[in-house]
């Protein structure tokens, strides 16, 4: 290993190890160490711009422009009182339903960006309940990164693999992630009904206060309610379609985001671009860069080399470690740069005679998108719910996130590895 290679993996290992610190921002820590990497001349600013993954920020931000415009209209608190009323504000089943509303958002709109809407609404029930709302937003977290396996668009490592992998398109994650997202689902709710229905008993007087609430006082702006569903139904019909079109995800998410602002003007515009996420977006970026060290130097390639030496290149064992590795680290770190490491690994895979990578690149987006739900600090859906949590009142701690986050993480992980063998590899 060359001299360029150990300053690579210096750079990018006290890189890592602060970001999972949490002592400075992450974004922070991303940009400074892909910086690093062009001033200490493991990468070229040109080869740092090459590695930058453009349709994974256009994805991001076309998406983000698009879920804060809608979201102004009030649909989502809507959406959730009107689901609490038809389960006649019976608690245990208003929990389920606020979980499956998640999941599915989460599929559809990303993870972060669902529990952000999902969660003050989730207060505003609670209170009215008078129940303690930590059952709920553990549910929620639980589902929001169950969804957002299911999906290209749902969890940012799919975004990350599907654009990383051609082949996988739209379409090909709904096939082959959404049956195995919906039986977790389908198997943890019963679990949720049995763990907490009886933390979250209430009167019939103050069920009666749900069935009073009339939900339609909540959509603000039906207008722009209109031009928003629209514009999200045409970007989603896109994403099917993208293959067929010979366009990239990201031009679909950016074309219905524009189109959307086209239609509702400058005062929009300027609002919902100053929503987009653009810490997350440079975070993105400086990982990127801060990967591409490793690849330029060859030290991804080498720990291809010795993974596929570990397991004779057999595509099962290949497959489970994969699987079980991404869940396990992305329940205590950072699921992102890790999915960002081990792309180029699977990648190099291929030119060591591993000849059928899907099954690789499944258990690679099952495995970190369903290991965040191990801990905390697994996911940043996680965090964002336990910050918003704490400013209500209701901390909800490492251990006690733990207790119930981790037993079913291993469920989840137990049960994709029988379809990834069962689908894949039998």
């Amino acid at each position: 290993m060359g001299q360029q290679a150990i300053i690579a993996i210096i750079v990018f290992l006290v890189i890592y190890a602060l970001i999972i610190s949490e002592k400075i921002h992450r974004t922070i820590l991303a940009m400074l160490g892909a910086i690093l990497m062009v001033v200490l001349g493991i990468v070229t600013q040109e080869k740092a711009i090459e590695h930058i993954d453009f349709n994974t920020l256009g994805l991001l931000i076309g998406m983000m422009i698009i879920v804060s415009v809608t979201a102004e209209t009030g649909l989502f608190r809507y959406v959730a009182v009107w689901a609490a009323k038809k389960v006649k504000g019976e608690p245990i089943h208003i929990m389920v339903v606020l979980a499956i509303i998640t999941a599915v958002g989460s599929a559809f709109l990303d993870n972060v960006t669902t529990v952000l809407l999902i969660v003050p609404v989730t207060f505003s029930i609670t209170r009215q309940l008078k129940v303690n709302p930590i059952p709920f937003l553990i549910t929620q977290i639980l589902a929001s990164n169950i969804g957002g396996t299911a999906t290209m668009i749902g969890d940012p490592p799919n975004i990350m693999i599907g654009s990383a992998v051609k082949e996988l398109t739209f379409m090909a994650f709904i096939s082959n992630l959404a049956p195995i997202a919906i039986l977790i689902i389908a198997v943890n709710i019963p679990l949720f009904i049995l763990l907490f229905r009886k933390q979250i008993k209430t009167s019939d007087e103050l069920k009666q206060g749900i069935m009073d609430m009339d939900e339609k006082t909540l959509i603000k702006n039906r207008p722009l309610l209109i031009k928003s569903l629209s514009i999200l139904l045409l970007t989603i019909i896109g994403f099917f379609l993208h293959q067929l079109l010979h366009l990239e995800s990201a031009t679909v998410a950016l074309a219905g985001a524009f189109l959307l602002l086209l239609l509702t003007g400058e005062h929009v515009m300027e609002e919902a671009l100053t929503r987009v996420e653009w810490t997350t977006i440079f975070f993105f970026v400086g990982l990127f860069v801060l990967v591409s060290g490793l690849v330029e130097t060859g030290v991804i390639e080498q720990l291809a080399e010795k993974a596929v030496d570990l397991t004779g290149g057999e595509l099962v064992a290949t497959s489970m470690l994969i699987l079980w590795l991404s869940a396990i680290a992305s329940a205590f770190l950072d699921n992102i740069p890790f999915v960002a490491t081990m792309i180029p690994m699977i990648q190099d895979m291929g030119n060591m005679g591993v000849e059928n990578l899907e099954p690789l690149w499944w258990s690679l987006a099952l495995g970190a998108c369903l290991g965040g739900n191990g801990t905390l600090i697994g996911a940043s859906a996680n965090l964002i719910t336990a910050g918003l949590s704490a400013k209500e009142g209701y901390p909800i701690t490492f251990m006690k996130y733990l207790k119930y986050g981790l037993p079913f993480m291993l469920l989840s992980v137990v049960l994709a590895s029988g379809y990834i063998y069962l689908r894949y590899l039998m």
